[in-house]
This record gives C-alpha cells, structure tokens and sequence, in this order.
C-alpha cells in the first residue's frame, strides 16, 4: 500500500515472509509506548482495519491512486566548466530509498573505463532524509566531447528512470598532419605537401604555426606547408601547433626524410699525428640516405684489400703505417666520389735517452755537469726537461749545471722532447752529507702524556753519509744530554717545554725541529684574581675571574661564596654588576677539565660605600646623636626650671606692690636692635605660630619722672637678678593679654616670652643664665 504524508512518500508492504497485505495497520505521529495497555499512543495519521481505512482530519497523509514513479533529480556536475584529465564529479539523486525494494543507480558513458572511474553508491531512510544517490568520479578526455553521460533507476534489471547531461570537454587543439607523398620519404629534389588538420577544438583553435627539428618556422604560419625540391638540409622531423584559451596543442611528428646517394667523402684520422706505437681509427666520412653500406680504401693511391668498413682501424702503428689515406662510399642510390685525401704522419718521441755525469766525487755543495743524450726521434729534438725533485728546467741545450748540490738531492731524469717527450731512466747523485730528517719519536706512550706517566723519547733520522753518527738533546735551548734516548720515569708537567736533539757526523751536524713536550694534569694552582681590584665601591662593577693552571685548560667552572653556596655559573669570570654592600665576602672557584678538578682557596673582595650613601648614612647618624643630645638637654632644663620656678614663687610672695603684665605681640619679628630693655628671640622654624611677648616690673623704690631717673632705670642694678627665663607656652589666640587664658589644647602654637625685671633694692643673687621650659596646659 502506498501512503503520502506531507512531503513524504510511504510504500507500505508486508516483509518478505508474508505473501499479502497487512489486514489492520495504524501510522502513528510521534508515538509513545504506555506499559498500562501494552499498546502506543500517538496521532493517528492514518488507520486501516478490516472495516475500511481511516485518513486524520487535518488530511495530513492521502491515498495516491497510482504507482509512484521515481524520477532521478537533474544531474550535477563539479566544477561545471570541465577540461580534459580533469577529475570531475557526478552526482546522481533519488528522493527514495527503501531496504526492501531493490534499486540501483547505473552510470552510462562511451568508453567510460577510459576515465580511471570511481563510483560511490549510498542511501539515506529516516525521519530527516529519504534518498539514494550515486556519485562518479572520472576524468573525461577531449574524445567525451559532446557524448552523453546518463544515470539510469534499475529494478531488476528494468529501467525504471533515467536523467542524462551532454558532456561539454575544453580540450586543446587536436592535430594532425597529412603528407604528401603519404610515407615522407622523398627522393633528393622531389616535391614534398604537408597539411596541419585540426580533428577537434574546444573552444576554437587561433592560428597554426610549423616547428622543423624543434626549432619554430617563423615563416610558415599557414594550415600547408610547401617543400619545392627537397635537398638533404630538408630532412628532419615536423610538428604543427595551435592554441586556444585552454592551451596549446601539437601533432605528432612527421619525420621527412630525403634520400640521395653518397657525396663526395674525405678521411679524418684520430688521432693525428699519429704516434708509432699507438693505435689510430682512420674515419670515412660520406653524407648518404640510406648511410652507405660498402667503402673502398686507398693508401698513397693503391686500394687497400679487405677493407669495405666505414671505419679503418690500425692496432699497432708502424712507420711503413705513414702516408695518404683516402675513401670512396656506396649505397643504392649511387657511388660516391673520393674527396681528398688525410695524411697519416707517423711520429715518435726520442729514443734511447740517458744522463750522464761529468763528475766522478760528489760532495754536499758541489757543482755538477750532466748531460741529456738520445739516439734518434722523428722530428728532431726541440728542447730538454730536466727534473729533480720538485725541480724543473726547460732548456734548449743538452747541459745542466747544479750548483752547490744538496745532501737530498733527488734522481735526476731528462726528456728530449719533439712533439713528444721521451724520458731517461733516473741517475742517483752520490752525495756525502750530515744526518738528515732528524726528528723526535714519542715511543712510550703512544697517545697522550699525563702527569706521572713513564715516557721514553728517541732521537731518530732517515740517513747519513758516512753512517757514523752522535747524539746529543737539548730542552728550552740549554743542553740536556747525549745519548739517543731520553727517558721520564715520572714525569711532571715541570718537564714540558722545547726539546731537540742533534745527530752529528764528519760532514757535519744536523738538529731536529722543536718538538712540543706537553704533558696534561689536572687545574691546579687555582686563585681568584679580580677587577679592577679587590677594593670596589658600591654600584660599579666588579669581574671575578678564575685562574688555573691545567692542560688542557679547563672547560668548566663552579663558583661559591663565603657561605660554600653554589652561585650557579659556570663560566671562568663571574660579573657582578652593580655591587653591592652584600656582595662582600670571600669568593672560590673550581675549575675541571677532562682529567679531574681542581679548587682555589677564598679571596676576598671588599665593597666599600659610596660618598652619596655615607652622606646619608652620617645624616641620619647626627640626626639620631643630636635628638638624643636635645632630649638630654631638655630633660636637664626642665629639672633647673622646676627648681628655679619653686625658689622664685618664694621670692614673689616676699615682694610688696609688685605686679607684671603679659603683652601679646602676635607674629611680630623682634630685632634685637629695638632696645636693652627688651630681649625677644625669633624661631624661624616654627614661625607661622609664634608670639613674642615682654614682661616688664614696675619700678619700686626708684624716681617715677626724670631723665636721672629713667637712667637710672635702665642701668642694671649690683645685686639685682638679671636672669631672663624664655618660656615655649602653648595657647590660643585669643584676647589682649595672657593673665586671662581659657583651656588650650596641646601643641597647637609657641610664644617665646622675654622677663624683664626691674627694680631697686636688694634681692637675692641669681645666676646670669637662660632656662628653656615648656609649658602646656
């Protein structure tokens, strides 16, 4: 039964093992399964029992009344612009899919296998998606141009539905070329068409264009190329091309040949001249299509029997072997001629060549006279090498002088050379010198030196003429010993140095080249040496480098301070920058090499202040000295006033008629200029809450009018008390006078207080000083 919901298609049947339709079916919307009646519930979209069939209201499902054919969606092609060996993809889609009924999707092209295809089949049944598709991958060639690609809906082998799309390949041009004659082999000066034929194009091809041997034929540009009377510069190979927008396309290659019988040939000898002895390849050289087959050689113009090949080989060059070679080639077109002729000059180097030596006693520093001497060459003789060693002479002449001649002189050998060189057998000069190639040999041990090894070193040399000999050694230039060994028990790196021996005999004396005792240890002797001294000031630097004596020198360093604490370097200087107070203290290094470890004792390094920091360091030192003086001080003062403040009140009761009066001068600098009777006293520091105030006594017992009597005044008295006490008092700033003052808090103003007292009489003697009290209330 075939049901459609909305957008969905539903082929209802039984499963395979019943043969008819389901009697009683319900379709479910969004079903779910309740335990209490063992059975789903659901909107019922459609139901159909044996009374009939029930659709729902909202006409969601219907009944198609026909078989459903299943139409294939239109084909898909990627990319949609498609070139030649281009991979491409198809894409082939079915709204359907169903397990149970058999369909599958076909793919139809001429010639597909072709296009290395591959083909990837799935289907899709859920709630989401319903369908089957197809995908090909392939890569069409120019030949799929315009072909038909289809995708067909089989069911059993019966096409149920099919979607095709015509193929539209870009492809370069397709050439091709036609000749005439149709086999492009032409006779030399026959006629020659070839024709550029375009078979495919897609889009259009632009202009055709004819390469010979690869090179293009810039005047040839048309669709035929003419050839008029071939020669043999014709023959080669062909191609046209042309482009469009897709690229450029060529044909296959024509090659033209021309055929002509053999010209005229000529010989090349190799190699020429020839030298006897050697072997030599005589070449007959004839341009021929088809090459020429058959050759006739002749030898100062006699024909050479038995030799027909291209190529004339001679093993073993004799002088006879000399003269005029020529050649004549054939092949079946024609004879050729016999062009001129190569002469086969037959050459050798000097032969029997020998030295001789004029002198018959040779001693180290003599001068010798050779000779060079040969016995014939062909050509003559054009000049002479002579050589010894690393020596070489070239002469025009036979002779050869040797001046102060070597102990070391090599064999010496001479060459008589025309076009060749021929050698003589070298002659040894005997020659009577000192011992030579002196040298020192390590014998024991073989490798390396240590400290503590036992080492043995010979005084060895190559040769010396006469053999009796003496040996003597020498270390840092100072002779050592004589002897041919020299022996180290134990030896210590004290012993390194310069060593040379010397071997001498009647000739004379001969002295090795210095040879370098090294002997490797372990760092030792280790210290600390610093920069730039020892005695740093704060904030500049300071290098700290570690001193050893090791061979091989040391490669890795530790270093540790006053506390043996690791400070995590490794490097041979340790850098402080800047210092510091707390970088004092000793320092010790380590140093290693391959050998072992060696440590230095400390060293100290000493960072003194700078004058910036024991400006501040003495500030605040005299600071702290002088508020404790001071606090000394005031503590001392206020004792005395205490006293003095009793022995005073005791006074004031004994005085009759006397009173004083407090005058507040606010914020009013006194000079001292203003007269004897007032002495004020000005704080700068704390000026911004500073009063002054005057006390004066009424004069007793002294005239009230009178210039006398004002002097008089003035003029201190004998035994008056002339002390002045200068009272810090803490107030308010309120009022006239002080007599009367309400509650002050503390600390919040100073006013100096100058006491004058006036008066005669006798009083009691005081002493002429200053008190400083501080009064708060």
């Amino acid at each position: 039964m075939h049901l459609l919901g909305s957008g969905l298609l539903l082929l209802l049947w039984p499963g395979r093992q019943y043969k008819e339709l389901l009697d009683n079916f319900t379709l479910y919307h969004t079903p779910v399964y309740v335990d209490a009646i063992g059975d789903y519930t659901g909107t019922v979209l459609y139901k159909k029992t044996g009374n009939g069939e029930i659709f729902s209201h909202q006409k969601r499902v219907k009944k198609a009344e026909n078989n459903c054919t299943l139409s294939i969606n239109p084909l898909q092609l990627v990319p949609s612009r498609i070139e030649e060996s281009q991979s491409v993809t198809a894409t082939c889609l079915l709204n359907f899919a169903c397990f149970e009924y058999d369909i599958k999707l076909h793919w139809s092209l001429e010639e597909l296998d072709s296009t290395l295809p591959s083909i990837y089949n799935s289907a899709f049944l859920s709630t989401d998606k319903v369908s089957t598709q197809s995908t090909l991958m392939f890569r069409p060639q120019w030949t799929h141009h315009g072909k038909t690609l289809s995708c067909q809906v089989l069911h059993s082998s019966k096409v149920l539905s099919e979607e095709t799309v015509q193929l539209d390949v870009k492809h370069r041009p397709k050439l091709e070329i036609e000749v005439n004659p149709r086999e492009a082999i032409v006779m030399k000066g026959e006629f020659v068409i070839m024709t550029c034929q375009v078979t495919s194009s897609n889009p259009e091809h632009k202009t055709i264009s004819w390469l010979k041997d690869g090179i293009l034929m810039k005047e040839q540009q048309q669709p035929t190329l003419t050839l008029p009377k071939v020669t043999k510069e014709t023959d080669g190979t062909y191609v046209c091309q042309a482009s469009n927008d897709v690229g450029l396309g060529r044909s296959k290659e024509v090659n033209l040949k021309v055929l002509y019988a053999p010209e005229p040939s000529m010989v090349q000898i190799h190699p020429s001249p020839a030298e006897e002895g050697k072997s030599v390849e005589l070449i007959c050289v004839s341009l021929a299509n088809p090459a020429a087959k058959n050759y006739t050689w002749y030898h100062n113009g006699n024909k050479i029997l038995g030799k027909t090949e291209e190529k004339f080989w001679i093993s073993t060059l004799l002088l006879e072997h000399a003269g005029n070679y020529s050649c004549s080639a054939e092949n079946i077109y024609g004879h050729g001629q016999s062009g001129q002729s190569a002469e086969l000059d037959v050459q050798y180097p000097p032969k029997e060549v020998t030295v001789v030596i004029q002198n018959t006693l040779i001693r180290e520093g003599d001068s010798v006279k050779l000779f060079c001497r040969y016995h014939s060459s062909n050509p003559d003789v054009i000049s002479y090498n002579w050589r010894y060693g690393n020596f070489w002479n070239k002469t025009s002449t036979e002779v050869l002088w040797v001046h102060k001649v070597a102990w070391d002189t090599p064999p010496i050998t001479c060459e008589a050379c025309n076009q060749w060189c021929s050698e003589s057998s070298p002659i040894s000069l005997d020659v009577q010198y000192a011992p030579r190639n002196v040298k020192i040999v390590q014998i024991t041990p073989r490798s390396e030196i240590h400290a503590g090894n036992w080492v043995l070193l010979r005084c060895d040399f190559s040769q010396s003429h006469p053999k009796e000999v003496h040996f003597f050694w020498k270390k840092n230039g100072s002779l050592l010993k004589e002897g041919r060994e020299l022996v180290f028990n134990s030896i210590s790196p004290e012993d390194a140095g310069n060593y040379s021996c010397s071997i001498n005999n009647s000739i004379g004396q001969t002295t090795s080249k210095i040879w370098r005792l090294q002997v490797l240890y372990a760092p030792r002797r280790l210290r600390v040496s610093f920069t730039p001294a020892d005695r740093v000031m704060e904030g500049r630097k300071a290098a700290l480098t570690c001193e050893s004596d090791a061979n091989p020198p040391a490669s890795h360093y530790s270093w540790f301070d006053w506390n043996n604490q690791d400070l995590q370097y490794d490097g041979q200087t340790l850098r402080l920058e800047p210092l510091q107070i707390k970088h004092s203290g000793s320092y010790w290094c380590q140093g290693s090499n391959r050998l072992g470890m060696g440590e230095s004792p400390p060293s100290t390094l000493t960072v003194y202040y700078s004058p910036e920091t024991l400006g501040r360091r003495a500030a605040i030192g005299i600071g702290s000295c002088l508020g404790v003086i001071i606090l000394a001080i005031w503590g001392m003062k206020f004792q005395q006033h205490r006293k003095r403040a009793q022995s005073r009140q005791g006074l004031q009761e004994n005085s009759s008629n006397q009173s004083f009066f407090v005058q507040n001068k606010k914020v009013r600098r006194m000079p001292l200029s203003e007269g004897p009777h007032s002495l004020g006293c000005y704080n700068p520091v704390i000026e911004d809450s500073i009063s002054y105030a005057t006390l004066r006594f009424p004069e007793t017992d002294a005239p009230s009018t009178g210039d006398s009597g004002t002097s008089e005044m003035q003029r201190p008295l004998p035994n008056s008390d002339d002390s002045v006490t200068y009272s810090v008092v803490q107030k308010r700033h309120v009022g006239d006078y002080e007599n009367v003052v309400p509650d002050l808090s503390e600390d919040e103003g100073i006013h100096y207080s100058e006491l004058v007292k006036f008066g005669v009489g006798e009083r009691s003697q005081a002493r002429e000083d200053v008190e400083y009290v501080t009064l708060k209330h």
